[in-house]
């Protein structure tokens, strides 16, 4: 069973576990995972931060996921 990509990770969780996800980070303007405060930050702050809304959170999880599996 492959782990799920769920909000609450990381970036620096999710860049070691997965990552070919950085590519799709991009995508959505998450292209700082390598600032010193990014590996604290979740992927839903992270997100936020960039101007996500809750629909387009989603979108990216679900697009990790597909990307993880």
């Amino acid at each position: 069973m492959t782990p799920k990509i769920e909000k609450t990770m990381t970036f620096g969780e999710l860049v070691k576990k997965f990552p070919n996800a950085v590519p799709i980070l991009a995508e959505y303007g998450m292209h700082c995972i390598g600032c010193h405060i990014a590996i604290y930050e979740t992927i839903e702050q992270g997100a936020r931060a960039h101007g996500l809304d809750d629909a387009e959170i989603e979108t990216l999880i679900n697009r990790l996921n597909e990307k993880a599996s």
